[in-house]
C-alpha cells in the first residue's frame, strides 16, 4: 500500500479497482460450491461495488477535508487574515496544489504588510506636516484633518465626521473669505502687531468614485519675515545703485564746469548743468517715490457714487464693468482709491491679458464691498503669488516692487484687505474688501 502512494491519483484508482475485481472473481469462485446459480451469479458484482466503494470512500475524505481547509483559507483571506497555511502530504497532484494556494498566501501576505508600513509611513508623515491638510467628501463632512488643522481650526479636537461649513462658521472672517473666493490665494489674519498669513490651496479629485476636495493651509508668516529681511536688503541695494548712478555724474559734471570756468569755456556750461539739472530731477523724483510709499498719510475719507467714480476711471483705462450699484456710495479717500484702482487695472492689462477680458465687479456684501479686478493674462507662480504684496519685490526688469504694496497699504489703512489668487482657466483675480460705512 505504501508502494501506491507514490503513483498518481488516476492509475491508482485503475489499480485498486483491478485488485477488487480479482478479488471479488476469487471470493465467487469459492462461494459458488454452496450458494445458488441466480445467488453465486449476483454475488460477485455485489463483492466488486462494495470493495471500490469502501476504498473510493477511503480515497475521496482526505480531499474533501482538503477542500474544506481550502474554501476555510480563502474566506480567511477575503477578511483580511492572511495568517493560515495548509499542510498536505497524501497525493502528489493535490500537493501542487496546495503548495500554489501556500504560495498565494505568502504573496499576500507579505503585500499587506508592505501596505500596511505605507499607509503608516503616509499617515505619519500627513499627521506630522506643518502644513495644515482638511479632505472633504461630496457631502461637505471631513474625511480626514491632520494635526495642523486639528489645532487652527478646532482647538486641538478632532475634525473628522464633522460639517466643513461648521468649521468655518467658527473659522476668522478673512479664512472665510479666502474659501468662498474658491480657488488658491493669500490671505492674512489677525491685526498688524500680530499678523499671520497663509497661503490657500484647493484641490478637487475623485476618490472611491466619490467627488472629494483637499484644503492646504500654509502658514507663511515665519517665510515672508525672512523675505521681508532680504527685501530691505534689496531696498539697501537699489537706494545706494540710484544714488551711486546720480550723485556720480553730478560730481563729475560739477568739477568739470569748475574747469571750463578756469578755462573760459562758457559754451560748454550749459550742456554739463543741463544734464546736473536732468540727474537731480531723476534723484529728486526716485526719492519722492519711496517717500510717498514710506510715509503714506492718513486716508480722508469722502462718500463717492460708484457710477461716477467708475465713469472717469474708465476715461483712463479700459475696463469691463455691468453697473451694478452705480447710484451706491462708498466712503474712500479719493485719490488714494483712485490711485489703487488705477494700478490693478493697469496691471491686468500688462498680465498679457485681452483687453475684453479685463474686468471689474462689484458686489454689496452685508458689512462690506467687494471689488475684483479679473484678467485672462498669465496669472503668477505660487512663489510669486507669496511675494507679491510685499515692498520692493517685483518679476519686472525695472520695476521698484512698490506697485501691489502701495496698494495693499492704501486698502488697509482703509480697514480693508487685498487678496490675489489665480483663476481656474488661467488669469488672475484681485480681490479688495471695503467696509461699507
Amino acid at each position: 500500500m505504501h508502494i501506491l502512494r507514490l503513483l498518481p491519483l488516476t492509475l491508482r484508482l485503475i489499480v485498486l479497482g483491478t485488485l477488487c475485481i480479482v478479488l471479488a472473481s476469487l471470493s465467487a469462485v469459492l462461494l459458488m460450491r454452496w450458494l445458488p446459480e441466480w445467488a453465486a451469479a449476483l454475488l460477485p458484482a455485489l463483492l466488486v461495488s462494495a470493495l471500490f466503494g469502501w476504498k473510493l470512500w477511503r480515497t475521496v475524505a482526505p480531499m474533501r477535508a482538503l477542500f474544506r481547509a481550502l474554501a476555510g483559507t480563502v474566506a480567511s483571506y477575503r477578511d483580511g487574515d492572511f495568517g493560515f497555511g495548509i499542510t498536505w502530504d497524501k497525493y502528489s497532484e493535490l500537493v501542487e496544489l496546495v503548495d500554489a494556494h501556500n504560495a498565494l498566501g505568502d504573496a499576500l501576505r507579505e503585500q499587506r504588510v508592505s501596505l500596511v508600513q505605507r499607509e503608516l509611513l503616509l499617515d505619519t508623515m500627513v499627521q506630522n506636516t506643518p502644513v495644515s491638510m482638511v479632505l472633504v467628501d461630496e457631502s461637505g463632512r471631513i474625511v480626514l484633518g491632520n494635526l495642523a488643522a486639528r489645532k487652527l481650526l478646532g482647538d486641538g479636537r478632532r475634525l473628522e465626521g464633522r460639517a466643513f461649513a461648521e468649521i468655518l462658521s467658527e473659522a476668522p472672517q478673512p479664512l472665510r473669505d479666502a474659501i468662498d473666493r474658491g480657488g488658491d490665494g493669500i490671505f492674512a489674519v489677525g491685526d498688524e502687531d500680530s499678523e499671520d498669513i497663509f497661503h490657500l490651496s484647493r484641490r478637487g479629485f475623485r476618490l472611491n468614485g466619490r467627488r472629494h476636495e483637499l484644503v492646504l493651509l500654509r502658514q507663511l508668516t515665519a517665510e515672508l519675515r525672512r523675505q521681508e529681511v532680504q527685501t530691505w536688503k534689496k531696498v539697501i541695494r537699489v537706494i545706494s545703485h540710484e544714488l551711486n548712478n546720480s550723485l556720480a555724474p553730478i560730481a563729475s559734471l560739477a568739477h568739470s564746469s569748475a574747469e571750463f570756468l578756469k578755462r573760459g569755456q562758457l559754451e560748454r556750461l550749459p550742456t554739463a548743468l543741463a544734464t546736473i539739472e536732468e540727474r537731480a530731477r531723476h534723484l529728486e523724483g526716485f526719492i519722492r517715490d519711496y517717500a510717498r510709499f514710506a510715509k503714506l498719510p492718513a486716508p480722508r475719507l469722502e462718500p463717492l457714487a460708484w457710477g461716477r467714480f467708475l465713469a472717469q476711471l474708465r476715461s483712463q483705462v479700459e475696463f469691463a464693468w455691468d453697473g451694478t450699484h452705480a447710484d451706491d456710495v462708498v466712503h474712500v479717500d479719493i485719490p488714494q482709491f483712485e490711485q489703487t484702482l488705477l494700478n490693478l487695472v493697469k496691471n491686468a492689462h500688462e498680465s498679457g491679458s485681452p483687453p475684453g477680458d479685463v474686468q471689474l465687479q462689484l458686489r454689496r456684501l452685508p458689512e462690506q464691498w467687494r471689488i475684483d479686478i479679473l484678467d485672462r493674462g498669465s496669472g503668477m507662480s505660487d512663489a510669486v503669488l507669496a511675494q507679491a504684496l510685499l515692498p520692493f519685490y517685483s518679476t519686472k526688469r525695472h520695476g521698484t516692487g512698490l506697485g501691489l504694496a502701495l496698494c495693499r497699504d492704501i486698502i488697509e489703512a482703509h480697514g480693508g484687505r487685498i487678496a490675489l489668487q489665480n483663476r481656474e482657466g488661467g488669469g488672475l483675480l484681485v480681490s479688495l474688501s471695503l467696509p461699507a460705512r
